[in-house]
């Protein structure tokens, strides 16, 4: 029997802060509750390929006991549109960069991440990138927040 493994990517713009968080918070809460998930993360821009996360989000990852040290950049490829059922853009900017560039192909549900909160739909998480540690505190809280609600609603369809 093949079994259904739901798939997931994460995009925000260099994929060095808010999308390798956000990875990370999801994989550790899959695995805390034993659900297989595919789970990458990804930039629409290309300056960081190949590049460790940001210094601040490998701290702030491993501040909750997640290392992220072993992820490295990469930019969204034409692949990822049939590879992941869903495509969670961290700001508007990156979800429309994501709308123009997804082929007809595309079998990807695209959103933002935010509106998997509720009372937060429509909301970008904030790119802590220009700030200090405490931007990066709180772009955690965010996703941990969002990815805790997207994996509640990923284990309510594949029940």
């Amino acid at each position: 029997m093949n079994a259904h493994r739901p798939s997931v990517l994460f995009v925000c713009l260099g994929n060095i802060c808010r999308s390798p968080l956000a990875e990370a918070a999801l994989r550790h809460q899959a695995q805390a509750t034993g659900l297989d998930l595919m789970v990458d993360s990804a930039g629409t821009g290309s300056w960081h390929i190949g590049n460790p996360p940001d210094p601040r989000s490998r701290a702030e990852a491993l501040r909750h006991g997640i290392d992220i040290s072993s992820y490295r950049a990469r930019q969204v490829c034409r692949d990822d549109f049939t590879r992941f059922e869903q495509i969670v853009a961290l700001d508007h900017q990156n979800l429309a960069d994501l709308r123009q560039a997804a082929p007809a192909t595309s079998r990807a549900r695209l959103t933002l991440l935010l509106d998997h909160v509720p009372g937060m739909k429509g909301q970008d998480v904030a790119d802590p990138y220009f700030g200090g540690p405490e931007g990066f505190e709180a772009t955690w809280r965010q996703v941990h927040e969002a990815t805790g609600h997207l994996l509640e609603a990923i284990r309510r369809a594949s029940r």
